[in-house]
C-alpha cells in the first residue's frame, strides 16, 4: 500500500497538467494526420490492425470470381502437344495415380482433347490468348497470369469455400470480410465488403450467402450483396408510412436499448448491430446515388458492351464495381456464374466468354484511364481447372472437361503486380504443374500482402485458438510483385 501511495504521489499537480497536455496533444496532432487511427478505438468500421502492417501497394480489391472452374485449356494455357495428341489415351506417367472425380472415374477410356479454338501471342507481351478473348487479348500488357495455381478440393462447393475463406467447410470468415475486419473501411456511407451476383447461364452451380459470410468475426463484416433492380439492398428502403424522421428516431430508441443491453451483457455483438443499423440508415442515400448509372457517358456504357444496360447482367456488375471502387469500398466480390462445362464445351464456353470478355477489359481499361489501376488489385479466375480428358464422348464440337485441382489459371491486373508477366507453368498436356507451384493459400497471402497485410499477423481468436485465413500455410508469391 506503501509503494501505491508513493507511485500516486509521484507528480505534483504542475507535472501532471504538463504530462497530461502532452498527452491530449499527441491525440490532437494524431487525429489530424490519421482520424481514422485516433478514432480506431470508438469506430467499429476502421479495423482492428489500425493501419496497414507495411506500405500497400493497393488500395482496394475487385475480385471477380468465375465460378464454375473456367477451362485453362481454351482460355489462357495453350497446349499445342495436347492438340496434337487428341483422342490418345492419357498416359498414366501423366496421371500418376491422381484421383478422378466420380463422373468419370468409371469411364472405360479416357482420351486426351486439345482446344478447339485457336491462340495467337497478343501485343508486345508475347502471352497466349484464346480466340475466344479478343477485348482481354487487348490489356495483356496490364496482366499477371499465374498459370500454376492449385487447390485441394475437386468438388464445386469446397473448392469455392477453400478459395474464399481458406477452408473447405462452411463457417470461416470470407477474404473480404477478413479485410474489412483488419482494415476497415474507407467510406462512412458504404461497406468495405460489397458483393455482386451476376446472372450466368441457366442451370449454372449455385453460389451460397455463407460465401461472403463473416463467419465467426463480428457481423457487421460480412459482405453486402448489391442486386440488379429497384432494390440494391433488401430491407434498405423505409416500408410505406415511415419517413426519413421516423426511421431515425426508430434508430435512436433502438441504440438506446442495445446500449442498456450491452450494459447488462457487455457482448460485443451488439456493438456490431448498432454500427449495421446506422451504416444502413447512411446507406439509404449513398446506394441509390451509387447504383445509378443514368449519368454515365455513352461512349462508356459503349465500352461495357450491349449488356451493360441489363440489371444484373456480368456487364452491369462490372460497371457498378468500378463506381464502387470510385467510393474507395476496400473490398468488391463480383461471381459469375455459368463455367461448368462437362460437356457441349465448345459451345457453352464461346457463351460465357461472350458475356465475360468484353466487360472485363473494359473494367480494366476504365480503371486505367481514370488513375485507379494503380492502386487497385483485378483478380480473376475459378475455382479449379478443367482436365486435359474428355469427359463423355469425344467429337470437336461435344467434348466436354472435368473437375481438375492440380493446376488453373488466374491472373491480376493493377496495383502492385508485374505487367505483361507469365508466372508458372504446366506439363505440355496441361495436367501438371512443373514449374513456380502456387498454393491457394500463397494467393491469400499475396493478397493480403498487396494491400499492406502480413497474413500470419491478420488473426482472430475464436474457440481458444487463433484463427487466420491462411491457416497455418501460406507464402507470398515475391516473383509476380513489382
Amino acid at each position: 500500500m506503501a509503494d501505491l501511495c508513493d507511485n500516486i504521489n509521484r507528480y505534483n499537480r504542475r507535472e501532471f497538467l504538463t504530462k497530461a497536455g502532452l498527452g491530449l496533444g499527441g491525440i490532437a496532432l494524431g487525429s489530424l494526420i490519421h482520424p481514422k487511427v485516433a478514432t480506431a478505438s470508438k469506430d467499429p468500421f476502421s479495423g482492428s490492425l489500425g493501419g496497414t502492417h507495411f506500405p500497400a501497394k493497393a488500395k482496394r480489391v475487385i475480385y471477380l470470381f468465375q465460378s464454375g472452374g473456367p477451362s485453362q485449356l481454351e482460355l489462357f494455357d495453350y497446349k499445342p502437344e495436347l492438340i496434337k495428341r487428341n483422342g490418345e489415351e492419357l498416359p498414366e506417367s501423366v496421371r500418376m495415380g491422381q484421383r478422378l472425380t466420380g463422373m468419370t472415374a468409371g469411364q472405360k477410356s479416357i482420351p486426351m482433347v486439345g482446344s478447339s479454338f485457336s491462340f495467337k501471342q497478343r501485343g508486345d507481351t508475347g502471352i497466349y490468348v484464346s480466340e475466344l478473348l479478343p477485348h482481354l487479348s487487348e490489356i495483356t500488357e496490364e496482366m499477371c497470369l499465374v498459370k500454376s495455381m492449385y487447390t485441394e478440393a475437386i468438388n464445386h462447393d469446397p473448392a469455392i469455400t477453400f478459395l474464399q475463406t481458406g477452408f473447405q467447410q462452411p463457417g470461416r470468415p470470407s477474404i473480404g470480410s477478413w479485410v474489412s475486419y483488419g482494415l476497415g473501411s474507407d467510406n462512412e456511407n458504404l461497406p468495405a465488403f460489397c458483393v455482386l451476383v451476376s446472372n450466368g447461364r441457366t442451370g449454372a452451380q449455385p453460389i451460397y450467402g455463407r460465401l461472403w459470410g463473416n463467419g465467426f468475426l463480428p457481423s457487421l463484416h460480412q459482405g453486402v450483396q448489391f442486386r440488379g433492380g429497384k432494390d440494391p439492398v433488401l430491407y434498405l428502403n423505409d416500408p410505406p408510412g415511415v419517413d426519413a424522421k421516423d426511421r431515425s428516431r426508430y434508430l435512436d430508441h433502438l441504440k438506446e436499448l442495445y446500449e442498456s443491453s450491452f450494459e447488462q451483457s457487455g457482448d460485443q455483438e451488439i456493438h456490431s448491430k448498432i454500427a449495421q443499423y446506422e451504416m444502413a440508415f447512411r446507406m439509404q442515400t449513398s446506394v441509390p446515388e451509387t447504383m445509378d448509372i443514368s449519368g454515365e457517358p455513352q461512349h462508356i456504357l459503349d465500352m461495357y458492351g450491349p449488356e451493360v444496360l441489363i440489371p444484373g447482367s456480368y456487364a452491369a456488375n462490372c460497371l457498378l464495381a468500378r463506381r464502387l471502387a470510385e467510393k474507395d469500398v476496400k473490398f468488391i466480390q463480383l461471381y459469375h456464374k455459368g463455367w461448368d462445362q462437362h460437356g457441349n464445351l465448345p459451345k457453352d464456353i464461346k457463351t460465357m466468354c461472350n458475356s465475360m470478355d468484353q466487360p472485363t477489359a473494359a473494367l480494366v481499361k476504365d480503371l486505367k484511364q481514370r488513375g485507379m489501376l494503380e492502386d487497385t488489385l483485378v483478380i480473376w479466375g475459378g475455382e479449379f481447372g478443367r482436365t486435359s480428358y474428355s469427359q463423355g464422348r469425344l467429337t470437336k464440337e461435344t467434348y466436354g472437361r472435368d473437375h481438375h485441382p492440380n493446376c488453373f489459371t488466374m491472373w491480376m491486373a493493377g496495383a502492385g503486380v508485374k505487367k505483361g508477366f507469365s508466372f508458372g507453368e504446366t506439363d505440355e498436356v496441361g495436367y501438371n504443374v512443373v514449374e513456380n507451384p502456387v498454393h491457394v493459400h500463397d494467393f491469400q497471402a499475396t493478397l493480403l500482402h498487396l494491400l499492406g497485410v502480413d497474413h500470419e499477423k491478420l488473426t482472430f481468436r475464436h474457440q481458444g485458438r487463433r484463427f487466420r485465413l491462411t491457416d497455418v500455410h501460406g507464402k507470398v508469391v515475391h516473383p509476380i510483385l513489382t
